[in-house]
């Protein structure tokens, strides 16, 4: 049969390595007469072995990598769910109030419709704005907070869309705008209410048509994001008002979510006094379990105009001055009871009023008003904000007070 094919010899050998047999090496003559001689056989295991040894080496290397493909598939897999999870986990309470606001994040999460959260000052909406990029088909992508209220309204726009270098004065490089950078993910538009009249228009076109240029460029840029905006403002009023566009609005605001006030869900107070208790007291090394039924007592009776982000800081601080085995809330036991009583709530100027809201707020953070337990984060202020209002209102340090700021 071999000479039918013009081969005269032909020799085979397995190339083997540790009684596994990964192919076999054939060579076949057909220029000699005679068979291959005994000479060629021990050059011969040599290249077997060596091509065994390299094919074991392929083989043990794509079982690696298919481990390691699996690995990195199941770490994402638990990594998501360890996000949705955890954002989950951040919102605290069992008030039908907050299950209501859980209900409606996991009915809109899968979509891609914009969603427009409602609340005051410190309800936690950049929260929930997070949980619902998290347990979306978007939580691989990129989460982008950008906070309209602390940007010059100069900026704005270069901020949201980019610029190209030398497009305006001090642009002395090309940026990505938070669109750009959001593509894939979801882009977190803070304190929407704030945004300037003359990006509205812009910030409309971008949402419906997914395209924009940065300032400088007429080149379209195209990202594929989706909308969470968040407001303290009653927009509604805003657009009637004609500060706010209507276009907008109703582009923004296809799926409205209301956080409530804290004052209006008092039953979950508890349960965040025991997430920030165990919070701080593992982050600043004191051991402080429980608060006493008294000192509780004293957090449902207060009004909250800070929310659950004035909760959190008051909490941090009281942690701070303590001594390691309890605390105390003699100074808002104070403003609750004058607030029950009604003192000095007669007739008031709105200036008057703003000025015993920033000064109780001062005695609570113990005049610091810098800092992530400071006056003007309870407030919700940037810190230089919070100075110019109280150089406005004639607010001063008390002159045994030193530093703080």
């Amino acid at each position: 049969m071999l000479k039918k094919t013009g081969i005269n010899s032909l020799i085979c050998m397995p190339a083997k390595l540790d009684g596994h047999i990964y192919g076999y090496i054939c060579l076949s003559n057909r220029l000699c007469g005679g068979p291959f001689p005994e000479d060629d056989l021990p050059f011969l295991r040599i290249i077997c072995s060596q091509i065994a040894v390299g094919l074991s080496n392929i083989h043990m290397y794509n079982e690696m990598k298919g481990l390691k493909d699996r690995f990195k598939e199941e770490a994402c897999f638990y990594k998501q769910e360890m996000g949705a999870s955890s954002s989950l986990k951040m919102i605290v309470g069992r008030s039908q109030r907050i299950q209501d606001v859980m209900d409606k994040m996991r009915q809109v999460a899968p979509t891609d419709s914009s969603v427009l959260i409602l609340g005051e000052t410190g309800v936690g909406k950049e929260l929930v704005a997070k949980a619902i990029h998290d347990l979306s088909n978007r939580k691989d992508g990129p989460f982008i907070p950008v906070n309209l209220a602390t940007l010059p309204q100069e900026l704005v726009a270069s901020e949201l869309f980019g610029h190209e270098k030398g497009s305006f004065t001090g642009a002395h490089e090309k940026q990505k705008g938070r669109f750009e950078l959001a593509n894939g993910g979801t882009i977190f538009l803070d304190e929407i209410g704030d945004l300037p009249p003359a990006v509205q228009v812009k910030l409309l076109r971008v949402i419906q048509e997914g395209n924009f240029e940065r300032l400088g460029s007429a080149k379209q840029i195209q990202s594929d994001f989706r909308v969470v905006a968040s407001t303290n403002k009653d927009l509604q009023g805003e657009v009637e008002k004609g500060t706010f566009r209507q276009d907008l609005f109703f582009r923004l605001n296809v799926f409205p979510i209301k956080v409530p006030p804290l004052r209006e869900r008092k039953e979950d107070i508890p349960y965040l006094v025991q997430h920030f208790l165990d919070k701080y007291s593992r982050k600043l090394g004191k051991r402080i379990r429980r608060l006493p039924a008294d000192e509780i007592k004293k957090l449902l009776n207060y009004h909250w105009p800070g929310n659950v982000r004035e909760l959190e800081h008051l909490i941090e601080r009281a942690i701070i001055l303590s001594d390691g085995h309890g605390i105390s809330f003699s100074d808002l036991e104070r403003s609750s009871a004058q607030n029950a009583s009604g003192v000095d709530f007669g007739i008031m100027t709105l200036a008057d009023m703003e000025h015993r809201h920033i000064t109780k707020i001062l005695n609570l953070t113990g005049w610091k008003v810098g800092g992530q337990s400071g006056a003007a984060a309870v407030l919700g202020l940037k810190r230089q904000t919070l100075f110019s209002r109280m150089k406005k209102l004639g607010i001063k340090r008390p002159s045994f007070l030193l530093g703080g700021e």
